[in-house]
Order: structure tokens, then C-alpha cells, then sequence
């Protein structure tokens, strides 16, 4: 309690929400992005002058009959929507196939030269008649771009007198929620524009648009006779949604509200129209088109500064480290004070800069870090008062002046804890069968616990025996160490030994066991047999009196230890009683026969151990490995009966990698097994 209520604890929560913050997880991104949709709804909605749309509703399916329709139905409407003198005419909608009720001609008759752009869209399924449109490049953008295994676009015909064809994808972000959209993707090494992009081309009557790339990613993109466009590195801009726009029914009798306007017509009947989630609530899948295509007219160039990254983590770190020393040094109330002064200065920063600049700035995490730090570090600040005051009080309030104990408790000495570093070995062992034993007892909980401190005794003789250092018992689990408090330079082989005596003696326990079952005048059914598996590691590890204050205990500590009890816990899946790190086996390589097992990464560790068992090492297991870290699995499973002949006692060790080779091979193999459990 003494540590977890120390003050100096809130700079880990701090250091821990300022990684967090840096590593930008999904949690944290998706954090920022809320607060991001919040400074959206702060915007005045602004009526488009530019766009209008035109709704296939619910009456116009009743007007023209169940969808899909003849095409020469859609070109009725562009030949409609051009006598109302509408501008572009955007039709979002993909023209795969060809139209079963033989519309096709008089459709793209329409359409040719006309002024309409159609759509095409990413597939991870086909790709087929896509459209794509030159791009002069300034760098090399293709490895920023947004990438699709295939392109869907219209029938051939339609492809070739469209006027323009453009992408419909967006690219949700971590929440589902479109904010922004890729203004240019790819499929290979061909590109392909957004629908406003090829909008925009189809208006100024450029053939083709210029993209800029840097050393960090996409830049600019241009299309000529048009204001230059900054996107982030994927090429992407963020959309600004407060566009309203102009909509009428396609069923209308009055179309006037068209004139002069780019028309986008969109599918909203029910049942046939999709929604998509945007910052401002739900919105039908056409409306990103209309306000990437009106965020562009309108040069509402929203933008993640290149700094602020840098910033919020700054923020974050800066406010919440300050925080934790007021709350260790001032009164309670600076503290709250200088809480709500944060955030609410935060909260004011990021408005400001959003209806000034049209800057995205993240203050939610910084105010979640301020708030969180802050709570922590006064409840620590109190609760170790509170406690210091009342042990001072319980320790000298009887027999010292209450004067005496009054200063004691505004200026205590604490007892400083630890011990010392040493390179040392650490055996961690657990039962087999564990759960066999205890049912065979039924309901004989005594019976049961005698046996199990009958084992517990059993393995434990070997590590005195060796001047090993009972660290604990966990249930049926051991914890030991050699090289400490006694030195033992051969501590290494030392503990190697004593993981097989305590093998050898389980073994022993388990004979005499059955010899008493045997010898008694209704023998039975033999008892369950129990085993023992080890894990043995070396490496520098904090041994000595780790506790309280209060009480004090022998223990270690380290990430050697960890280790150990990784590579124990990791016996089962090897099908072996003992497996040992390498550091280990660096230092006892001539005392033992060493068979390698793997190259794993344990769980929770990135890097990865050579691990071994004592057993001579076969040529043909040489050539199994050989082949099992070139990723040859194949020859491996073919093969793996010539290896259990070659090493009988191994037998289950090849039945269990087998059984995990024979599951799959990672497509990014790279010689380490990374373990997914403890």
C-alpha cells in the first residue's frame, strides 16, 4: 500500500497516458475524432449555391415503377435535368452491368457529351472496366495512396462517353464515421479520382490532374485552371460538414432549382438508398460526393497541422507532470483550480483554432490525462496522509508528548525498501495432472492436501540438497533460485540439475505412491500418476527483503523471473517436463546434452529465446530445424516419422510441432514462434 499510495506513483499514470497518447491506439483515436465531430457541430450550416440534389424517393419509384429501371429512364432525366439548365450531372451509381431491359443505347447516347459523370468503385472482389485517368506526378505518391485490389467500373460503352468517371469509395475512419475521403486512389500502379475530382476536371476541361508527393507522402494535388488542393499523406481532405443543399424529388414537377447548380443524383427510396455515419449524424451514401465537391469549391481547407501531433503529446506531457508536482507540494485547492483551468483552457484552445484556422487540434486527451493524473494524484496525496497520520499516531500516541506525534505526522521518515542486483538462476516448476489428483480424492479434502504437501516436501529435497532458495509455493507450484543469498558460480548448472532431480523425484513419488496402493489389503485402481514440468532461466534479477514496511519477505524480481515461468507454462506445448533459456545453456553447455526445441517469442516478449531441453541433439533433428525455421513445413510434416525414429524418447515433442505445423504456416514466417498464451 506504502508504494501504491506514494506520490511519486502519478508520474507512471502520467508517463503510461502520455505513451498512450504517443502510441495512438484506437481508443485514443477514437477520443480525438469525437471531440473532432463535436467542433464540427459547432458550425453554422451554410445553404450550397453550387449543388443541388435530386432525390429518387419513395414517389418517384412510384412514378416510374420498381428499380432497377430501363436505362432510358435515367437518360429521361438528364435530358430533363439539362432543359432545367442544370450544370454537371453527377449519376453515383455503377453501370456493371448491362442493362437487362435493353436501355443501354439510348442511355449513353444521352450521356455522350453531355456532362455527366458516372461512377466506379474499389473492390476487393473484381476488377474489371475500370476508367483510369492520367496523373502527372511530382515525387512518387503511390505508396501514400489508398490501395484497392480491383477496380468496378461501368460497361465499356458507358466507360467511353461518360464524360467523367469517378470513384465513389470513402474511407471510414477507426469508428465507421466518414470524415475524410481520398481524393485520388489506386489499383497497381494506375490511379483513379474521387467523383468531386473528376467533377472539378470535367468543369475547368482539364484532360488530367498533377499530384505532388514528399518525404511524407502526398502534398498537393492540382487540376489545371483550378486552386491548388492540400491533402494529408494519403491524399485524403477532411470534410467540413455544415453544406446544405437544395433537393428535390425526381417525381417534382418543377425543376427550376437546378439552374446553374451541379446536380447529384441520389438514391434515397427505401430499401435501395444506403446510409453512411458522418460527424453530423446519418447521411445517405451520395451526400460525401456532394461535400467533398463543396468543401473543394469552397476552399474550406481544413487541416491537421504538421505540429500538432507534436503539441497535444507536449500538452499531455507538460500539464500532467506539472499536475502531479502542485498536487505533491500545494494545498488541495490550487490543485482542483489548476484541473479545471486545464481544461477548460484546453477545451477553449482547440475552439478557437477550429473557428479561426479550421484547425483540428486534440484536446480531449490532453483533458483526459490532466483529469485522470489529477484524481490520481490527489487520492494517493490523501490517502498516504491518512494513513501515515494514523500509524504515528498507533505507534506513538501512548508513550510520547501528542506535540511530539503532531510534528511526526506533518513530517514522517519512511523506511526505504529494496535489495541488490545479481545475476542469478530461477527454477519454476508446476504439477501435472493437477486436476486428476484432486478428483480422484472426490470429497476427501484431508486425504488431498496431504498428498500434495507429501509432493510439495518430495520436490523441495532437491533444492536444498543443491543450496537452492525457496522463494514460494503457489498451490502446487514452486519458485526457486541459486546464486543467492549464497554465491554459486555455477549457479546455472546448479539449477539445471536440480529442475531434473525434482523431475527424478516426482517420478519417486509417483512409484512409492503406487507401491502403497499396491501393498494394501484392497488395492484398487492405482492412484493418477503426476507429473512435474520446469523452466529454467538466468539473467540479473532484484533479490532481497521485498515487502511493507510492516513485513519483509526474501523474494526476487526481474524479467528473468517472468521469463521462467514463460518457459515453464510453455512445457505442455512442447510435450516436454523442462525447458531452459539461453543464457542459461551459454553457461552450461558442456555440463549437459542440449536439444533444441524453438525460437519463440513468449508471451508479452518481442524478442525472441533459443530454447532447449537436456537431451542429445540427433543429426536428423538438426535437419528438421533447418528446415522448420526456412519455413520448408512440408518436409518437415512429410518427414517427422524419421525423426521420432531417431529420437524415441522426443516422440512427443515432434507430435506436438507437427500437430501446430500441420495448422498452417504464417504468411509471415520468419523463423520465431510467437506464443499466444502464458
Amino acid at each position: 500500500m506504502k508504494i501504491i499510495t506514494h506520490w511519486a506513483l502519478a508520474f507512471v499514470t502520467a508517463a503510461v497516458l502520455i505513451f498512450a497518447h504517443y502510441n495512438d491506439s484506437g481508443v485514443v483515436q477514437t477520443i480525438r475524432l469525437k471531440q473532432f465531430d463535436l467542433l464540427q457541430q459547432t458550425d453554422t450550416p451554410i445553404p450550397s449555391q453550387d449543388i443541388a440534389i435530386l432525390e429518387l424517393d419513395e414517389a418517384t419509384i412510384e412514378k416510374y415503377g420498381q428499380w432497377p429501371w430501363k436505362r432510358t429512364v435515367l437518360a429521361d432525366i438528364v435530358v430533363k435535368l439539362r432543359e432545367a439548365g442544370a450544370g454537371i450531372i453527377v449519376l453515383p451509381m455503377v453501370f456493371s452491368e448491362e442493362d437487362r431491359l435493353g436501355g443501354d443505347m439510348p442511355f449513353i447516347e444521352t450521356i455522350a457529351g453531355n456532362g455527366v459523370v458516372i461512377a466506379q468503385v474499389g473492390s476487393t472482389q473484381v476488377n474489371r472496366n475500370a476508367v483510369p485517368r492520367g496523373v502527372a506526378k511530382i515525387g512518387d505518391p503511390l505508396p501514400y495512396l489508398f490501395e484497392w485490389p480491383g477496380m468496378l467500373g461501368p460497361i465499356p460503352l458507358l466507360g467511353m462517353n461518360a464524360d467523367g468517371v469517378g470513384v465513389v469509395n470513402t474511407a471510414p475512419e477507426i469508428d465507421g464515421v466518414v470524415r475524410r475521403v481520398p481524393l485520388i486512389m489506386r489499383v497497381g500502379d494506375e490511379t483513379y479520382p474521387s467523383l468531386a475530382v473528376e467533377v472539378i476536371r470535367l468543369a475547368t476541361g482539364a484532360p488530367s490532374y498533377q499530384i505532388k508527393a514528399g518525404a511524407g507522402g502526398v502534398e498537393k494535388i492540382r487540376i489545371p485552371g483550378y486552386p491548388i488542393v492540400s491533402t494529408d499523406p494519403n491524399a485524403q481532405i477532411w470534410l467540413r460538414w455544415n453544406k446544405q443543399f437544395d433537393t428535390i424529388s425526381a417525381a417534382s414537377q418543377d425543376w427550376s432549382s437546378v439552374e446553374g447548380k451541379t446536380v447529384i443524383v441520389g438514391i434515397t427510396a427505401d430499401g435501395i438508398g444506403g446510409l453512411i455515419a458522418s460527424p453530423t449524424g446519418a447521411q445517405y451514401n451520395y451526400i460525401p460526393a456532394a461535400v467533398t465537391l463543396q468543401t473543394m469549391i469552397d476552399g474550406d481547407q481544413i487541416q491537421r497541422p504538421f505540429w500538432a501531433n507534436l503539441a497535444e503529446i507536449g500538452a499531455t506531457a507538460i500539464l500532467t507532470i506539472l499536475l502531479v508536482l502542485l498536487a505533491r507540494f500545494t494545498p488541495y485547492y490550487i490543485v482542483g483550480g489548476a484541473i479545471v483551468v486545464f481544461v477548460g483552457g484546453l477545451g477553449y484552445g482547440a475552439l478557437y483554432a477550429w473557428q479561426n484556422y479550421l484547425y483540428l487540434m486534440d484536446a480531449a486527451m490532453p483533458a483526459v490525462a490532466v483529469v485522470l493524473v489529477g484524481l490520481h494524484a490527489v487520492f494517493a496525496r490523501f490517502v498516504r496522509e491518512f494513513q501515515l497520520k494514523q500509524q504515528i499516531k498507533a505507534q506513538f500516541g501512548t508513550y510520547v508528548n501528542p506535540t511530539v506525534v503532531e510534528r511526526l505526522q506533518k513530517d514522517p521518515s519512511l523506511i526505504k525498501l529494496g535489495g541488490e542486483e545479481k545475476v542469478l538462476s530461477c527454477v519454476m516448476t508446476d504439477m501435472r495432472n493437477f486436476t486428476g489428483l484432486g478428483e480422484s480424492y472426490g470429497t476427501d479434502v484431508e486425504g488431498f492436501t496431504k498428498t500434495i504437501n507429501a509432493y510439495m516436501t518430495c520436490i523441495t529435497a532437491p533444492v536444498l540438497k543443491n543450496d537452492g532458495t525457496i522463494i514460494k509455493y503457489i498451490g502446487d507450484a514452486s519458485m526457486h533460485i541459486h546464486g543467492a543469498p549464497l554465491d554459486d558460480e555455477h549457479h546455472a548448472r546448479t539449477a539445471v540439475q536440480t529442475a531434473l532431480d525434482m523431475i527424478q523425484a516426482c517420478e519417486e513419488f509417483n512409484d512409492r505412491r503406487e507401491r502403497t496402493a499396491l501393498n494394501t489389503t484392497d488395492p484398487g485402481p492405482l492412484p493418477p500418476r503426476v507429473g512435474l514440468g520446469a523452466g529454467v532461466n538466468t539473467g540479473k534479477i532484484l533479490v532481497g527483503n521485498i515487502g511493507s514496511e510492516k513485513k519483509l519477505g526474501y523474494d526476487c524480481l526481474g524479467d528473468p523471473v517472468s521469463v521462467a515461468a514463460r518457459l515453464e507454462s510453455q512445457t505442455k506445448s512442447y510435450g516436454v517436463l523442462l525447458i531452459v533459456g539461453p543464457d542459461t545453456v551459454a553457461q552450461t553447455k558442456d555440463d549437459f546434452d542440449w536439444w533444441e526445441l524453438d525460437n519463440i517469442a513468449v508471451k508479452g516478449k518481442e524478442k525472441p529465446l533459443r530454447i532447449y531441453t537436456v537431451h542429445k541433439q540427433t543429426p536428423e533433428h538438426v535437419t528438421f530445424l533447418k528446415n522448420y525455421y526456412a519455413g520448408n513445413w512440408d518436409i518437415c510434416i512429410r518427414d517427422y516419422r524419421t525423426y521420432q525414429r531417431a529420437a524415441p524418447l522426443m516422440s512427443a515433442y515432434y507430435d506436438k510441432m507437427i500437430e501446430r505445423l500441420t495448422q498452417g504456416k504464417p504468411v509471415d514466417w520468419d523463423g520465431i514462434y510467437r506464443a499466444t498464451s502464458k
